[in-house]
């Protein structure tokens, strides 16, 4: 005679993650898809301009779906910033090898953060809600810091191997890099769509680091 699974057997187990799997895969679908379009019309219209019944159209959801995952749009534009500031320092993270000639490694982490925001439309809105922090109801992500301190710790690393000329200080140099190469973005990006901000950071490259 056929007996009924006892509570927590395998059989039970089977039935709870056919049932809740997909459900789960969609969610996660879903919300990537809602920040995902977040970010594009972030990047293309900047923050103010975005309602949420516009995410929720380009994300193919309905506003219930959105506000589901995100309470507003600040939450979303927490999350992106934030999502940019832990990518970059994994990028920089991943350019402190110690056998990578320490300028070399300066110019892959600025070259890359460029190549960034010229593809990738979350690197863009991240950058565009750091400059319109004044109209987000919400605190972000302080920004250039920790970057600034990644370039600081490579360039410290080249003045100790004579890479650098005498006088030049690391700190400096850093800081006056780091805010270069954001002016250097936004001109781009005011200009030319970022369509060229690789070949501008390169020139700027050049002109500040020695060869």
């Amino acid at each position: 005679m056929a007996t009924n699974p006892a509570p927590g057997s395998g059989s039970s187990k089977r039935s709870v993650v056919g049932q809740g799997g997909p459900r789960q895969a969609r969610a996660v679908r879903t919300r990537a898809a809602v920040l995902d379009a977040a970010a594009e019309l972030f990047a293309d219209r900047g923050f103010p301009s975005v309602t949420i019944q516009d995410i929720a159209e380009l994300a193919g959801a309905t506003k219930g779906a959105v506000y589901f995952h995100f309470p507003n749009k600040e939450a979303m534009a927490v999350e992106l910033v934030e999502a940019f500031h832990h990518t970059a320092t994994r990028n920089a993270s991943a350019v402190m090898d110690p056998r990578l000639p320490p300028l070399d490694a300066v110019r892959a982490l600025v070259r890359g953060t460029a190549q960034r925001l010229r593809d990738d439309a979350a690197a863009r809105a991240a950058v565009r809600l750091q400059a319109e922090q004044a109209v987000i109801e919400t605190e972000l992500p302080t920004p250039f810091v920790d970057y600034a301190a990644f370039v600081t710790l490579l360039l410290t690393r080249a003045a100790d191997a004579g890479e650098l000329p005498p006088g030049r200080e690391p700190a400096t140099l850093a800081r006056v890099l780091v805010a270069s190469f954001f002016g250097v973005q936004h001109v781009s990006w005011v200009l030319h769509d970022r369509m060229d901000v690789v070949e501008r950071v390169d020139e700027l490259l050049d002109l500040l680091l020695p060869t």
